[in-house]
């Protein structure tokens, strides 16, 4: 085997499309910014107890494990970064008040969570702390759009349940964990024959409303529905009026940002991404992650370009106890996305502009270059021999002498 073959789903990111993500990261981090949100770091690895701690356990198959050459312990490459800001939050920041974070960052997976998909995710996140309102979770699915806004997506696919329906259902049956993880796949892979063998022994009106969940997806009509076909109790009424509650909410929010993008298209203010078109829909049964949300769980599909099918791109949700573990069990609410996947879905971009100059220690020409340089241009300097090779950059113009000065001049384009 050659030395330079890398590991399966590892990859080299080559020019163009490392200037893209670099690109991105900056608009999301700026979009994250603008809603509030402060950059956090976390480190790559941890000892292996803190990344497993609590929620964490899921991703035990998921994370890399060494041993640290200075204590002995044994470390562990983040599988997912949430786990440590809900740490950050809990030991090292300790607000009484809201905390909004955000952060962006590699994290690594022993194997791909999807055909293709690589193991070398570049994550970003974000996530509110301190608020167990709908108003936080409203927050997050609307910094997560703006993001998606930023990244140029044209259609936009919102599906949204809640892991409180089913506890409800399930409510004073005292069933074993185990028991109650067979059921929740069974429900999110929505296999009805699994799902009635599983619950064969239940009561009659469970198995029925187990059931009857693998049938409520779809637009808002489906929250009327489970009114109508799922046992009555407190928690399954407050959990489909918060969904109810969010997708109103929502809908005005996006009314009120299209407003404000009309606005700013006619006046001096510069206008920023106009709001894609979303679609909101339901999935009661679809219980992915049930172990970590404690509430509302959210997907979100997207699609850059007309006729392309959305893929889904953004997870995320409540998940109240996430800190629970370091000693500080609050509110908390967030999503994350890859933003390699993000960049596939994305028309390549064009070369970046760019303006050739000549090599020399003229001293008027390295001035010149100089002050472009500062004002943000990119100059390309054509050393001895290599006046043609340029591939990454667009040189549509030249610097060159004329009357004692140097002066851009525009380069016609190639046939």
């Amino acid at each position: 085997m050659s030395a330079w073959l890398l590991p399966d789903h590892i990859a080299d990111v080559l020019p163009s499309e490392a200037r893209h993500i670099e690109e991105l990261r900056r608009a999301l981090l700026d979009a994250a910014r603008v809603h509030g949100y402060e950059l956090v770091m976390p480190p790559l690895l941890e000892h292996l107890d803190s990344l497993l701690t609590g929620t964490g356990e899921a991703l035990d198959l998921q994370t890399f494990k060494l041993v640290d050459q200075l204590s002995g312990r044994t470390l562990g490459l983040r599988a997912d970064t949430t786990a440590q800001v809900a740490r950050i939050d809990a030991h090292l920041l300790n607000r009484s008040g809201l905390t909004r974070l955000c952060y962006c960052g590699p994290v690594l997976h022993t194997r791909p969570q999807r055909p293709l998909a690589s193991r070398e995710p570049l994550q970003f996140g974000a996530e509110l702390y301190g608020h167990a309102g709908p108003e936080a979770d409203l927050e997050v699915l609307e910094l997560a759009l703006a993001c998606l806004r930023a990244a140029g997506m044209g259609r936009i696919v919102l599906d949204c349940g809640d892991v409180r329906i089913v506890d409800a259902l399930l409510e004073g049956l005292h069933l074993p964990e185990a028991r109650v993880q067979q059921l929740h796949a069974a429900l999110a892979a929505k296999d009805v024959a699994t799902l009635g063998q599983v619950a064969a022994d239940l009561p009659t009106d469970t198995q029925r409303a187990l059931l009857a969940l693998t049938e409520l997806h779809g637009d808002a009509a489906v929250l009327e529905q489970a009114e109508r076909v799922l046992p009555p109790s407190a928690a399954l009424q407050r959990a489909l009026a918060d969904l109810r509650g969010l997708a109103q909410a929502l809908q005005q929010s996006l009314a009120v940002t299209q407003a404000g993008a009309q606005e700013a298209n006619h006046s001096a203010v510069a206008p920023g991404p106009a709001p894609a078109a979303i679609e909101i829909g339901f999935d009661l049964a679809d219980l992915r992650g049930y172990a970590y949300y404690t509430g509302l769980r959210f997907s979100i599909f997207a699609a850059a370009l007309p006729g392309q099918v959305p893929q889904e791109l953004v997870r995320g949700g409540r998940y109240d106890e996430v800190g629970a573990v370091f000693g500080r069990c609050r509110p908390a609410a967030g999503f994350s996305l890859d933003l390699k996947e993000l960049v596939a879905l994305l028309p390549r971009p064009a070369a970046q502009k760019a303006i050739r100059a000549p090599w020399g220690q003229d001293a008027a020409l390295r001035r010149t270059i100089a002050a472009l340089r500062a004002q943000g241009e990119v100059v390309l300097r054509v050393l001895p021999g290599h006046e043609h090779e340029v591939e990454e950059f667009d040189c549509d113009r030249a610097l060159v002498p004329h009357a004692g000065a140097w002066v851009l001049q525009a380069l016609t384009p190639s046939p």
